[in-house]
């Protein structure tokens, strides 16, 4: 590890699983001290347990704006100070394949999780980076956000405001020298992604997860299956110096799928025309 980030203090929100768990688990290693903030404190208490002194973990719903800025200022008082924000909670609300069905009942939930808690995050951590020469704020979208689709409309609506959020903060913060950029991420594993109803059992999840995984490749140029790994690469890069000229970018990480259509659709015409030559 290249120690990057020693002497750096991370707030990283949904740590206790998923990206956000290999998030925390990288910037420990690359010498950051860091809270883990989750809902779930058997998880964020079982890898502060693994990752020792350098972590902390705070259970918080960030929803809540109070326990949002209660979340900032733990940090800086055990810590003392802030430098890297990782708004990374998220929740995808119900799946209801068609938007007429939806009757949008988590619509609020959605929001209060995706939209709202990204935005009371950055800005209690804003309010003190702008005090304290600066610091780095990251927001986590999806491609959801960025293309245009079916169902989840509600998930859709809240990762596109991150996005145009992200956007226009890092304009207003620039000032305080605190750098904003968003994530993008496409077809990651994680907890989020595996639609396996709860209660599942571990052999019908494993079947769900290779039938799922066949669909989520079927429109990614790149059949490589995302880890949360990849993700945390990507905010361990956009945290450190080696970024220091990089904010209000919307980086996707998704195997090219918002690159365009994988299919070659010219080969389809051709071989249709030369069906139709041959018939």
């Amino acid at each position: 590890m290249g120690q990057e980030l020693v002497g750096k203090v991370a707030v990283i929100t949904g740590a206790a699983s998923g990206i956000g768990r290999a998030t925390a688990e990288l910037f420990v290693a690359e010498g950051a001290r860091v809270v883990i903030a989750d809902i779930d404190a058997a998880q964020g208490e079982a890898l502060v347990a693994q990752l020792g002194e350098a972590a902390l973990f705070q259970r918080t719903d960030v929803s809540n704006p109070d326990e949002v800025r209660a979340l900032i200022d733990l940090a800086v008082s055990h810590f003392g100070g802030l430098h890297v924000m990782f708004n990374n909670a998220g929740i995808a609300g119900a799946m209801v394949p068609r938007f007429l069905d939806d009757d949008l009942k988590d619509f609020q939930k959605v929001i209060g999780v995706n939209l709202l808690g990204v935005m009371v995050g950055a800005q209690a951590a804003g309010r003190h980076m702008s005090k304290n020469g600066g610091g780095v704020i990251i927001n986590n979208a999806s491609i959801a956000g960025v293309l245009p689709g079916h169902a989840l409309m509600s998930y859709r609506a809240s990762k596109a405001a991150v996005i145009g959020f992200s956007k226009s903060i890092a304009i207003d913060l620039a000032e305080y020298g605190i750098r904003v950029n968003c994530l993008a991420p496409g077809h990651i594993r994680t907890p989020l992604t595996s639609f396996a109803p709860p209660g599942t059992s571990p052999e019908v999840a494993e079947r769900i997860r290779k039938e799922v995984g066949a669909a989520f490749d079927s429109n990614q140029p790149l059949k490589r299956h995302g880890r949360p790994e990849d993700v945390a690469q990507t905010v361990l890069y956009l945290s450190g110096d080696r970024s220091a000229q990089i904010t209000g970018v919307v980086l996707p990480i998704d195997g090219g799928i918002t690159a365009g259509d994988p299919v070659n659709h010219l080969q389809e015409i051709m071989d249709a025309r030369a069906r139709a030559m041959a018939s």
